[in-house]
C-alpha cells in the first residue's frame, strides 16, 4: 500500500513570496498591492510576538518581586520585544507583575504572578530541593558565583548540566544578538544574561544563599 502524503502549509515566508508574485498579475495598482503585502506582513508579525510573549508568561519565573528579579524579567522582555515597547508595573497586592507589549497598533497585556518555589509537579512529595553550588573559573578562583543545584545532582553532572546551558545560551537568539551587540562571550556574561528558565529546566539556578565547597568550572567555549 502506498503510503498517504501529508499535506504541509505553507509558512510565512512562502506565503509573502506567493503574493509578490500574484499581486501584480490581479492589479495594476502597485500602490494597492503595497499596501496588501505590508498589511500581510503586519499581521504575521503580531501573530509571532503574541504567540511568544504567551510563551514567555507560561515559561517565566517570579520567586519574588524584589527589585533585581523584576529588572531580570523586564531584561528579557526587553531583548525579546525592544525596551520602547514594554512596560512593567509591580502589583504587590496580587504578588505579580503586569507587563503591557505594544505589538505595532495593538496592545497585549499579560501578569506573572510569585511562585516561590517554582515546583515542577503539583505532588508536594516530588519537588526536589535546591542545594548550594558554587562555582568559579580557573583563571580566577577567587570569583565565586553561587549557584543553586537540585538535590539528586550530583557536582559533576551539574557541571555538565551549566557547561551545556552556556553553551545553548551563546547559540540562542538572544546570545547572538548579544554578540553582535559586541557583549563578550564568556561565563561572567553567560551568568548575567540567562534565562532563569533556562537553567531550571537543567536543574540549576542562578542564586543560592549558603556557601559550600567550590568548583572549578572550565568554560566550553574557546577563543
Amino acid at each position: 500500500m502506498k503510503e498517504k502524503t501529508k499535506a504541509k502549509g505553507l509558512n510565512e515566508k512562502q506565503v509573502m513570496e506567493l503574493l509578490k508574485s500574484i499581486l501584480p498579475k490581479t492589479t495594476s495598482d502597485l500602490n494597492l498591492a503595497g499596501k496588501i503585502l505590508d498589511a500581510v506582513e503586519t499581521e504575521f508579525r503580531r501573530k509571532n510576538q503574541a504567540t511568544t510573549f504567551e510563551k514567555f508568561l507560561e515559561r517565566c519565573e517570579l520567586p519574588d518581586l524584589e527589585n533585581t528579579t523584576v529588572q531580570e524579567v523586564k531584561n528579557q522582555l526587553d531583548a525579546a520585544f525592544g525596551p520602547q515597547n514594554v512596560s512593567l508595573e509591580v502589583n504587590k497586592k496580587l504578588e505579580a507583575v503586569d507587563i503591557v507589549l505594544q505589538v505595532d497598533d495593538a496592545t497585549l497585556a499579560g501578569q506573572i504572578k510569585v511562585h516561590p518555589n517554582a515546583p515542577d509537579s503539583e505532588d508536594p512529595e516530588l519537588k526536589l530541593k535546591f542545594i548550594s553550588f558554587p562555582v568559579a573559573l580557573p583563571a580566577d578562583p577567587e570569583l565565586v558565583w553561587n549557584f543553586g543545584k537540585q538535590e539528586n545532582l550530583t557536582n559533576e553532572e551539574a557541571g555538565i548540566a551549566l557547561s551545556k546551558v552556556e553553551e545553548e545560551f551563546w547559540l540562542s537568539k538572544k546570545g547572538q544578538k548579544l554578540i553582535r551587540d559586541r557583549v563578550n562571550r564568556s561565563f561572567p556574561e553567560f551568568v548575567n544574561h540567562a534565562p532563569a528558565a533556562m537553567l531550571r529546566e537543567v536543574g540549576l539556578k542562578r542564586h543560592y544563599k549558603e556557601p559550600e565547597a567550590i568548583r572549578l568550572m572550565k568554560s566550553v567555549l574557546k577563543g
